[in-house]
């Protein structure tokens, strides 16, 4: 078990690590808008690549073709709606009056992005350190392989966390701490599962939560990231930034696999 949690923690601390990378110094506002589009690719990959695609494959297994694909994209569509509900909840700035700056409430747009992206981490992560919890249970040498692989998609999405943060507030310390809460959702998650759900977790709660926050992801990427990115600068560094973001998630995906 101690193993177990290890692995687990140290891939979620792996997004703390792409967070303290991007703490490293406070974009510009191109700068910025290429970090938008970077995370707004990094959570459409992640979702569109490997999530969905997962839990239509479970299900396809379970269940005629027509109820599985009505049953994983019910879940999406649930999905985009918590997220709206999500993107509905937040101040639409999300700094106090006293700390905004000024760019016309720039900042607090982009630290609102920010939070919503980092909410939906958490989300993506805490079934994540169920699944990294249970192989590595299972079989320690796959639940090793699964840690590293996940680290490495961690790393892209720390820095999609703490850049956001970083421009909005200038603290590299709320920055990295950003990110660092939402890493640690993997090991949460593992704890969760193990602790309070013990034996009522199963393989069709963790493909419907998958689906599920696919969706909010996909809601956050296009409603919010997109957006903001084209709002802080030229559409050309939002496009590369989403290209990026893409590049660094089809690797991460293709070594999680």
């Amino acid at each position: 078990m101690l193993y177990a949690m290890a692995a687990t923690t140290l891939a979620g601390l792996a997004t703390a690590l792409g967070g303290a990378l991007g703490a490293l110094r406070r974009p510009g506002r191109q700068g910025m808008a290429f970090a938008m589009g970077f995370g707004a690719g990094v959570m459409l990959a992640v979702s569109l690549m490997d999530m969905l695609p997962g839990a239509l494959g479970r299900y396809l297994a379970a269940f005629a073709p027509l109820r599985a694909g009505a049953m994983a994209a019910s879940l999406v569509l649930l999905g985009l709606a918590a997220g709206w509900l999500l993107e509905r909840a937040l101040p639409e700035r999300a700094l106090p009056e006293e700390a905004a700056f000024s760019a016309g409430g720039e900042e607090g747009r982009v630290l609102r992005s920010a939070l919503v992206t980092a909410l939906a981490l958490v989300g993506h992560n805490l079934p994540e350190g169920a699944m990294t919890l249970f192989a590595s249970l299972d079989d320690p040498a796959v639940g090793l392989r699964l840690a590293v692989a996940i680290g490495l998609h961690n790393l892209p999405e720390g820095l999609a966390v703490a850049l956001p943060v970083l421009y909005a507030t200038k603290s590299r310390g709320r920055a990295f701490l950003a990110a660092l809460a939402s890493g640690l959702a993997e090991p949460a998650g593992a704890l969760l599962a193990f602790g309070v759900l013990g034996g009522r977790i199963t393989a069709s709660l963790v493909t419907g939560m998958a689906a599920l926050v696919c969706g909010v992801m996909c809601w956050v990427s296009v409603a919010e990231l997109l957006p903001t990115g084209l709002s802080l600068g030229r559409k050309e560094m939002t496009a590369a930034g989403f290209g990026a973001g893409l590049l660094a998630m089809t690797l991460g995906i293709a070594l999680l696999s």
